[in-house]
């Protein structure tokens, strides 16, 4: 039996290879080796053979894409869209969901092992998103120099491509994108669109009043809202792009951080302040730090009502040496490059009981809690120790896709 997969972009003298995939690499492609170098292979899935197109060479590894499946795996699908395989905006649509979500945990311990050396690191089975398509509440899409259709730049090549709909983005961004098809011609780069899936509320990028009047734009903020709270979110501000799996992410760091009353919470990196005002109703006091000075004039609003909260604005690395008050808990929701070395040392100085470590990179979260967990270097001044790493868990937030967030759970011992 042969299986075909997307067809792929031709080049003027394609390579071609038959492998064996064996394993799930953390960007998306499966694994395979030849003549002694890794090959990275896009649309594979582990324990299937292939015939693989070569598309990039390096000293150290070969980058390649399936072309045809000769044994195909038990969890191969067909992938519902159409431009699957060349926006590169989804990887694993070809692979059947609940695979995916198991292949997700076993990145994640993958990274734990190789990158943060823990021989055996607890991590647990995937929480799966509640929807698995339809679910993003943000796009930003390119616009064509010559006709200003909207559609994706493609990853490898970097060209432009067209697309009608995206079946994992939102309807109501979908209808947007219909609307404004073809129309976009005339100096425009690029069109954001962002929706409050629980307000009805949108943020669109740049004004586009000259092009369609009826499509509401430009606007400085929307709202969105999780577990009851509205958010308001500014153009420049992070939000996630997920609002079911967000407010079950909440939840999760809810549950993880097992909070007390008369605890002082710490929320590094607090973005507009979701976790902040999810949990101040839970604990004595919130200290949050966020360095967008966009993120902190959200998160001032959102804030209205709650006098528990005190905002810091600065970078973590710089606010956290100066805290006066030792923390009880601790949330860590770096970018995906991770905390700064110094953010890690002020924790371990400040020695909350709990630290609750949110990632979207399993790489670099390996990299901080083997930090954590190692303690402060030979010579640094600390009142804290080493933590130990009590579990790991995978939420999905981008089903379809290699990301995943994970939340890690750490104690002093």
């Amino acid at each position: 039996m042969k299986t075909r997969t997307p067809a792929s972009q031709p080049t003027e003298t394609p390579e071609t290879l038959r492998l064996s995939l064996t394993d799930m690499a953390f960007q998306g492609g499966a694994i395979a080796r030849h003549d002694g170098q890794v090959v990275f292979v896009a649309y594979g899935i582990p324990g299937e053979e292939a015939i693989v197109q070569i598309e990039r060479r390096s000293k150290d590894y070969l980058m390649g894409r399936v072309v045809e499946v000769l044994s195909p795996s038990p969890h191969r699908v067909e992938a519902p869209c159409p431009y699957f395989g060349m926006c590169g905006g989804c990887q694993w649509q070809h692979i059947d969901y609940a695979h995916q979500t198991e292949l997700k945990a076993h990145i994640v311990a993958d990274q734990l092992r190789r990158i943060g050396k823990f021989q055996e690191p607890p991590v647990l089975p995937t929480i799966p998103a509640v929807e698995t398509w339809n679910y993003r509440n943000h796009a930003r899409f390119s616009v064509g120099r010559r006709h200003g259709e909207l559609g994706f730049t493609t990853p490898l090549r970097h060209r432009f491509l067209p697309i009608d709909r995206c079946l994992i983005m939102h309807p109501w961004i979908n209808d947007v994108l219909e609307r404004l098809q073809g129309k976009c011609a005339g100096g425009l780069h690029q069109v954001a669109v962002r929706y409050g899936v629980k307000t009805d509320q949108a943020l669109i990028h740049p004004s586009l009043e000259e092009i369609d009047p009826s499509i509401p734009s430009g606007q400085p903020w929307y709202e969105e809202e999780l577990l009851g709270k509205r958010f308001r979110i500014s153009g420049a501000s992070f939000f996630q792009v997920n609002t079911l799996q967000a407010e079950v992410l909440a939840e999760v760091v809810r549950q993880k951080l097992a909070l007390a009353p008369e605890q002082v919470l710490l929320d590094a990196y607090a973005g507009v302040g979701t976790f902040a005002v999810l949990l101040a109703p839970h604990v004595k006091r919130v200290i949050a730090v966020e360095e967008s000075s966009s993120a902190v004039a959200d998160a001032v609003i959102n804030q209205a009502g709650i006098d528990n909260i005190t905002f810091y604005e600065g970078k973590v690395e710089a606010i956290l040496p100066e805290l006066k008050e030792r923390p009880d808990a601790v949330i860590l929701d770096p970018p995906r490059v991770g905390c700064h070395p110094d953010a890690l040392t002020a924790v371990q100085t400040l020695a909350p009981a709990r630290v609750v470590y949110v990632s979207c990179d399993p790489a670099t979260l390996a990299r901080d809690l083997r930090s954590l967990c190692d303690g402060p270097a030979a010579g640094e001044s600390t009142s804290g120790g080493g933590y130990r790493l009590l579990e790991v868990q995978p939420v999905d937030m981008f089903p379809q896709t290699y990301h995943i967030e994970v939340v890690a759970t750490l104690e002093r011992p």
